[in-house]
């Protein structure tokens, strides 16, 4: 007996809200982007090696083309993203979970691929797996369904997009719907898919504040807590019916909308960073006096852009000195401080310049949040909020009771989830930028750095360094585990890791 297209939607909408799965929970292995539900947290006790690298605990090492998607697992089979920059091609990757054979590579046709920042990449978004389809998102195209032979089942082209630091945001399953949060500058929306179709279940656009010119880029992957998804936005953090994308509750932030909540419980915790969030990314700016004093060289008692030093920042993100666009000099935005365009800057000029910033600086913070409630719950729903050494990319990670966060520069925090004291911060020794976001493993909390280095430590109340393993180049991925294997995706390569 066929059913009624409106039954068929029901059925759909009553199995993600029961969270109805056809297959067994412990066959997932790490179907998305940090396992299930982005928790990082690996399943069963297995616990990778602690040291490894080209030449210690290497199972196998497979040469991928370029990517910042993470690798998802199902059965035996890995799946990535990765842009052959050669062919100006997106492509989809099966491996043999074993071997790392490449068992199958798809092209995704598309017209153009999505501009986006040198550190960033057009395929970023990781798949999303289950024991029949991959599910991948490129903004270059949209979603696109195959089954885990490579055959494509379904697809829904979307209109190009581009944001500044590329989509970042990854595609998520919740029972039989397919969850994607576009979060782009124009037309910005949050959408649910038949996972088996391709339709469109519903689709509800994001909101802003009214006269909001623009709206604001975000680039974070949604979560599902209870029968909600958890979207970590540029202005708020909102919570969308699973059945009917009906917005039911948010937070008023200030944040990129960049890392991804982790749920415990009846808690979400959100990293939520603003380049004006912290003292240590606003460098304190001399009065015009001084400037004029130590950089006006021709005396007009006016600084020309050339005269301004290379080193007087409006913002910075710390412990990145070698990543492009990290700071923004004031010689960078000279164009906009010359009210006048005269070709320099002058004392009134510069007045202005320092009231403007100081509107700028706005607290940003890891918030725990309580789900549920109506509207707006900032006042009655945020039970904790932590100022300090808030991560920009890098996503919580909630384990025993413990939150723990990691900066640019290897600086990690551990806190007490109910409470939100501080338990420790102190340096892995292991510096740089940090893109990849922590996962556990064997009650062992495993991080990679975005020069190439994987810190292991224990999970605890004291940072417990057992190893800094040198991969010797970039990571941008966050890792994947699984069964007591490890597997990193590096710059060139996706590489496994397993005790020997």
């Amino acid at each position: 007996m066929l059913l009624r297209s409106s039954h068929v939607v029901l059925l759909i909408v009553l199995l993600a809200v029961l969270g109805v799965d056809a297959q067994h929970p412990d066959d997932a292995g790490w179907p998305q982007f940090r396992g299930p539900n982005a928790t990082g947290i690996a399943s069963g006790t297995a616990a990778p090696p602690t040291e490894f690298g080209p030449s210690k605990n290497l199972l196998w090492k497979t040469p991928l083309s370029s990517g910042h998607s993470s690798p998802v697992i199902w059965g035996d089979r890995i799946f990535l993203t990765g842009v052959n920059t050669e062919r100006k091609k997106l492509e989809v990757m099966a491996l043999n979970r074993t071997t790392g054979a490449v068992l199958w590579r798809q092209d995704v046709p598309v017209d153009q691929l999505e501009p986006v920042h040198e550190i960033s990449s057009p395929a970023t978004a990781t798949p999303v797996v289950d024991g029949e389809r991959v599910y991948v998102y490129f903004a270059s195209f949209g979603l696109i369904a195959y089954d885990l032979d490579g055959n494509q089942k379904w697809s829904v082209p979307l209109p190009h997009v581009e944001v500044p630091f590329g989509s970042g945001t990854s595609p998520v399953r919740a029972g039989e719907l397919i969850i994607l949060n576009r979060h782009a500058p124009t037309d910005p929306f949050l959408m649910a898919i038949d996972r088996r179709s391709g339709k469109v279940v519903w689709r509800v656009a994001h909101q802003f504040p009214a006269g909001m010119a623009a709206p604001p880029a975000s680039y974070s992957t949604p979560v599902i807590a209870g029968q909600q998804i958890v979207v970590h936005g540029p202005r708020t953090i909102d919570a969308y019916d699973l059945a009917t994308g009906e917005r039911r509750w948010w937070v008023a932030i200030s944040s990129t909308g960049t890392s991804t909540p982790a749920v415990s419980g009846e808690t979400v915790y959100v990293a939520t960073w603003f380049p004006f969030g912290e003292t240590d990314q606003t460098p304190a700016l001399p009065d015009f006096a001084t400037l004029v004093q130590q950089y006006d060289s021709d005396r007009s008692g006016t600084l020309s852009q050339t005269e301004l030093p290379a080193d007087l920042m409006i913002f910075t993100r710390p412990d990145t000195p070698d990543v492009p666009g990290a700071s923004m000099p004031v010689r960078q935005a000279f164009a906009r401080l010359d009210a006048n365009s005269d070709g320099t800057i002058d004392a009134q000029e510069w007045t202005r310049t320092q009231g403007f910033l100081k509107t700028l600086k706005t607290e940003h913070g890891l918030l725990a949040v309580k789900t549920g409630g109506q509207g707006d719950v900032t006042a009655s729903n945020v039970l904790w909020k932590e100022k300090s050494s808030i991560p920009e990319v890098p996503s919580p990670l909630v384990y025993q009771n413990r939150v723990y966060l990691v900066r640019n520069g290897g600086i990690v925090s551990c806190l007490d989830a109910t409470t939100g004291k501080l338990v420790y911060r102190a340096r892995l020794g292991a510096g740089g930028p940090y893109y990849s976001s922590p996962i556990e493993a064997g009650n062992r909390l495993i991080v990679a750095s975005g020069d190439g280095t994987v810190v292991v430590f224990t999970a605890g109340d004291t940072l417990d360094v057992l190893a800094r393993n040198d991969l010797g180049e970039p990571i941008f991925a966050t890792p994947a585990v699984s069964n007591g294997v490890l597997y990193v995706r590096t710059a060139s390569a996706l590489s496994a890791f397993a005790q020997r």
